[in-house]
C-alpha cells in the first residue's frame, strides 16, 4: 500500500510539473548552450535532461546529501573515502545517511520528491529510478559523462569533469550499461558495487564421485539424475531466486520478458512455457527445489551435515560465506566448495544476472549541487582503492577491472579458495565472467514483472495440474500477465 501511495503521489506531482513548473527540481533547456555543446544525444535522439554550465564545477561550497543502506562494516569504508575526497574538494560536503533497506530508500525519496526535498545522490535499483523517473527527478549523466571542462582540485592537481576513455573502458560492460536500460538510451546511473549469481558446488563429493561440473542445463540435467543414484535422498540442486532463474532464461534463450516501451509484459509465450514445464519435470523428479519451495534459503539444505543434502546451490555472490558448512572444533570445513558460472543454454553467449546497487543524482535549482554530486559519485565508482576496500568489506564485486592494481585487493584474490576465503573465490568467478552480464529493462512496473514471474514459477514446478500440465501453466502464465497489468 505504501509504494501505491508513493506512485499516485509522483504521478500527481509530474502533472504538476508538466502543467507548471517547479520549485523543487530544475530541468535545464537542452537547447541551451554549454561548454559541451548541445545535449548528447542518445541513439533514439532523446536528450540528457542536464547541460554542464561553462565552467562546470566553479568551487562553491555547497552540502550534498547521500542516501544509501550501508551497515556498519560499510560506513566507516565510506567515511574514509569522504575524507580523501574532501582533500580533492574541500568545498563540497558529503552528509550521508543509512535508510534501512532498498526500498526504504525508495519509499522515503517518492515522498520528499513531492515536496521537492529529495537528496542529492542515493543507492538505487533500476525499477526505483523508473518510479522518480515519474516526476523527472533523475539527473540523466551523459553530458556530465562526456564533459571535458578541466576541473581544478584543492590539491594543486586537475582532472576533466566527464570519464577519460580509459576510465569509460574500465567499468564491467554489463554493470555500466545497466545505466541505459529506461527505454530512452539516455545514462541514469553509476554502477557503485554489484553481485550476481553463481553455482557453488560441493567440490569434494564431486571429486570423490568423478563427477563434472556442469556448463549447460542439459548437463546439469543428466547430472542431477547421477546424483540422485549416487544419494537418492538427496535434491541434487537448489536455487534461491525464481526471479531471477526465470529472468535468466528468458536471457539465455533470447525470448521476450519485459519491455521499456510498449507493451511492458510479453513474457506469455511459447518457449518460455517450455523451459517451466521442463523444469517442473525436474522438479517432479526431486532434482530441484527453490527457496519459495524449500521454505528457507537453499543454502541450507547445500550446508546442511544430515538428513536431506543438496551438492549444488546457486545463489548471489555476495552470500558466499552462507554457502561454506559451518567450520568443526579443529577449524576444519566438512568439505570443500567450489565456485563455478551458473549453466547456460549457449555457453557462446552466456548470460547471468547483474544485481547490487547504483547510484543516481537528483535534480535541483542550483546546479552546482549536481556537478559536485557528479564529482563525488566518479570518486567512489573509479577509485580503485574504494572499489576494492568497499568489495572486501561487503561481499559485491568492484565495478572496475583495474581493482587488481591494489595490492591488497590482488593479494585478497591470490587467497581464493572454498574454505575460509571463499568470499575471494566468489568474487574471482564474478570477474572472470565480465563479458556475461545483462540487466532487464527498467520501467515502472518492472518489479511487479520481476515478482510475478517468480510466483509462476514457483506455482509451476509444485501445483496439482489436474492432468493437464500444458493447461495449468498456460492459466499460470495469463495470470501473471493479468496481476501485472493490474498493478500497472
Amino acid at each position: 500500500m505504501k509504494k501505491i501511495v508513493s506512485i499516485m503521489l509522483l504521478l500527481a506531482m509530474l502533472v504538476s510539473l508538466v502543467a507548471c513548473g517547479s520549485s523543487g527540481t530544475t530541468t535545464t533547456d537542452p537547447s541551451s548552450n554549454s561548454s559541451t555543446g548541445e545535449s548528447t544525444p542518445a541513439a533514439n535522439g532523446a536528450k540528457a535532461n542536464f547541460d554542464v554550465p561553462e565552467g562546470g564545477y566553479d568551487g562553491s561550497e555547497v552540502t550534498i546529501r547521500f542516501y544509501h543502506t550501508m551497515g556498519n562494516n560499510l560506513v566507516p569504508v565510506l567515511n574514509t573515502y569522504i575524507e580523501e575526497f574532501n582533500k580533492l574538494y574541500p568545498n563540497i560536503h558529503i552528509e550521508h545517511s543509512s535508510v534501512g533497506a532498498y526500498d526504504d530508500v525508495r519509499d522515503q525519496i517518492s515522498t520528499e520528491i513531492t515536496v521537492g526535498n529529495q537528496p542529492n545522490i542515493a543507492y538505487c535499483y533500476p525499477d526505483h529510478v523508473a518510479l522518480y523517473n515519474l516526476a523527472k527527478s533523475v539527473v540523466s549523466l551523459d553530458n556530465l559523462i562526456d564533459s571535458d571542462i578541466t576541473v581544478e582540485r584543492a590539491d594543486g592537481t586537475t582532472e576533466i569533469l566527464g570519464l577519460t576513455d580509459e576510465q569509460k573502458a574500465d567499468f564491467i560492460s554489463g554493470y555500466y550499461e545497466e545505466g541505459r536500460e529506461y527505454g530512452d538510451g539516455l545514462m541514469y546511473t553509476m554502477p557503485l558495487s554489484k553481485s550476481t549469481e553463481v553455482l557453488y558446488y560441493n567440490k569434494t563429493f564431486f571429486e570423490e564421485n568423478g563427477l563434472t561440473v556442469p556448463t549447460t542445463w542439459d548437463e546439469m540435467e543428466a547430472l542431477c539424475a547421477k546424483i540422485k543414484e549416487i544419494d537418492p535422498e538427496s535434491i541434487p540442486l537448489g536455487y534461491d531466486s525464481e526471479p531471477n532463474w526465470f529472468i535468466t532464461m528468458c536471457e539465455q534463450l533470447d525470448t521476450d520478458y519485459t519491455s521499456a516501451s510498449d507493451d511492458h509484459y510479453i513474457f506469455n509465450n511459447d518457449q518460455n512455457k517450455e523451459f517451466v514445464k521442463k523444469f517442473r519435470d525436474w522438479y517432479q523428479k526431486g532434482y530441484l527445489t527453490t527457496q519459495t519451495l524449500y521454505g528457507s534459503y537453499t543454502s541450507g539444505l547445500f550446508t546442511s551435515d544430515s538428513g536431506v543434502k543438496s551438492y549444488m546451490s546457486i545463489g548471489s555472490s555476495a552470500g558466499a560465506v552462507h554457502q561454506r558448512p559451518k567450520a568443526t572444533a579443529e577449524g576444519t570445513y566438512p568439505f570443500e566448495v567450489g565456485v563455478a558460472t551458473i549453466p547456460q543454454a549457449n555457453p557462446q553467449n552466456p548470460k547471468v544476472i547483474s544485481q547490487g546497487p547504483s547510484i543516481c543524482v537528483f535534480q535541483k535549482q542550483d546546479p552546482q549541487e549536481i556537478i559536485a554530486s557528479w564529482l563525488f559519485v566518479k570518486f567512489l565508482t573509479t577509485n580503485v582503492d574504494f572499489q576494492a576496500e568497499f568489495s572486501m568489506a561487503s561481499g559485491y564485486v568492484p565495478v572496475i577491472k583495474s581493482v587488481g592494481k591494489n595490492p591488497v585487493y590482488a593479494d585478497f584474490l591470490s587467497k581464493a579458495d572454498g574454505g575460509d576465503y571463499i568470499s575471494a573465490l566468489s568474487a574471482q568467478v564474478c570477474l572472470d565472467q565480465e563479458a556475461a552480464y545483462y540487466t532487464s529493462p527498467a520501467f515502472n512496473g518492472s518489479s511487479t514483472a520481476r515478482s510475478q514471474v517468480g510466483a509462476l514459477l514457483a506455482q509451476c514446478l509444485a501445483a496439482d495440474d489436474g492432468g493437464n500440465t500444458d493447461a495449468m501453466i498456460d492459466k499460470a502464465f495469463q495470470n501473471a500477465i493479468d496481476e501485472c497489468e493490474y498493478a500497472g
